[in-house]
């Protein structure tokens, strides 16, 4: 199956060559007119000889191109990730470069793709393989002392310096473990949870910033009992937004106390919080709602936890809207609540803008301004070996000079686990679980 018009003329690789695209068991069959790439092995993205077509997206001339290829002897569909997974085998991709990749093909907001595109060109690898690189060094110069030690080639205060430089090496990982996951999170969504007493408008607020119903709306209390979930895109950071069921003191619903109870966990364990409060019920007083809602002490304690926003929400229903701002301030101080009140209206869409800058400013300061300085971690099984790896050279540490050749082992290990993060050893069952992420196509 050639392009006509190159049936008689060497394709050069690298090179676009236009013409038609012929049947391979039928000559005069014109199956399309595209362009086809020629990129022999080892200098093409698995490393092997290959052929590209780009074709017309139809759907009879992509199933007709298809068909015609399956009658070439060898050909067959390539499986889910096979080609990343033939990149890898030929040494042309890390472990690290092809989650990168994933994660790419996956990203849905601007910060996750940023983010990819340097895993994907070999930041992480770089950084984890000159750790690896410097580990080996130190085993190597372990070896040395334990074999040649009592010779006159090796010079003195050989292992000490090995010692010192093992201890910078894990200073170094233990500081890039210290990141309070912020890679993970940009990878993964940041979780904000929506938690307040029944009616205060939490259900509309998620609607509001879906933009669709994914919440049922009610006057009823007690209507959202579980967890409601959906993912945004907030200033291009990507946000895991959780509609929780409204706390009040007491229910004879066993059902509704165990959402209440999952609510109160959600918004403890969530990366930010909004806590909704009836604007009309705490400024003018006219239920207990609000105020039952702050009294209670571990509902109370979701107040003051960092990246937390109060908001005032319904304030359309106040008569004087004009001094809201004044308003909000005074009840705060009143409740000492130290984090921010926004009042807001989801009816006129008063005080939406400052609320979504404010949460798009919250979130490129605690997890995007240093993500940009330097490459996170993004994946718990990284976090998992660096800490293995950790382990192995705080046992180096703690081994004398006398027992140098447990010391070596101690490195052995360390670097083995760093190894695993690259693909170096271990990691056929890794290699499993991340193909079968990939589209055919890759």
């Amino acid at each position: 199956m050639v392009p006509q018009g190159t049936r008689e003329k060497p394709i050069r690789p690298r090179h676009a060559h236009v013409g038609k695209i012929v049947h391979p068991q039928d000559a005069e069959n014109v199956l399309d007119t595209g362009v086809n790439l020629w990129f022999p092995g080892p200098q093409s993205f698995t490393g092997e000889d290959m052929l590209e077509f780009h074709i017309h997206g139809g759907n009879a001339v992509v199933s007709s191109i298809l068909d015609a290829l399956s009658t070439v002897p060898g050909v067959r569909m390539a499986e889910a990730g096979e080609f990343s997974r033939r990149a890898f085998d030929n040494d042309k991709m890390d472990l690290t470069t092809l989650e990168g990749v994933s994660d790419l093909i996956n990203a849905e907001t601007e910060a996750q793709r940023k983010l990819a595109v340097r895993q994907a060109h070999g930041e992480l690898f770089r950084m984890y393989e000159g750790w690896r690189v410097k580990m080996v060094q130190l085993r190597a110069q372990i070896e040395a002392y334990i074999d040649f030690s009592e010779e006159e080639n090796i010079e003195d205060g050989v292992y000490t310096q090995v010692c010192l430089e093992a201890k910078k090496l894990a200073d170094t990982i233990r500081a890039h473990l210290n990141d309070k996951r912020q890679g993970e999170i940009l990878r993964n969504g940041v979780a904000l949870s929506i938690v307040g007493p029944p009616n205060s408008g939490k259900s509309t607020l998620l609607n509001k910033l879906a933009q669709r119903q994914v919440a049922i709306v009610s006057p009823i209390a007690g209507t959202t009992r579980d967890i409601v979930e959906t993912t945004l895109d907030i200033g291009g950071y990507p946000l895991v937004v959780r509609d929780t069921a409204g706390l009040r003191k007491a229910s004879s619903d066993v059902i509704e106390m165990e959402g209440i109870r999952r609510a109160v966990e959600a918004a403890q364990e969530a990366d930010i919080r909004i806590c909704m409060v009836d604007a009309q019920q705490a400024l003018c007083r006219t239920t207990e709602t609000s105020d039952s809602f702050l009294q209670n002490a571990e509902w109370q304690a979701l107040l003051d936890l960092p990246h937390t926003f109060v908001v005032l929400s319904k304030i359309d229903t106040l008569k004087d809207v004009d001094g809201i701002q004044a308003a909000a301030r005074a009840w705060a101080k009143s409740q000492r609540i130290s984090n921010q009140v926004v009042p807001i209206s989801c009816a006129n869409m008063f005080g939406w803008e400052s609320l979504m800058q404010l949460l798009a400013d919250d979130i490129r300061t605690a997890w995007g301004t240093s993500v940009a300085q330097q490459m996170p971690l993004t994946k718990t099984r990284h976090r998992q070996h660096l800490q293995q790896c950790l382990e192995h050279l705080d046992a180096f540490e703690s081994i004398g000079e006398d027992m140098v050749v447990l010391g070596a082992e101690e490195l052995r290990g360390a670097s083995r686990a760093l190894g695993r993060i690259t693909g170096k050893v271990g990691i056929e069952d890794v290699l499993d679980a991340l193909f079968s992420e990939f589209c055919i196509g890759k």
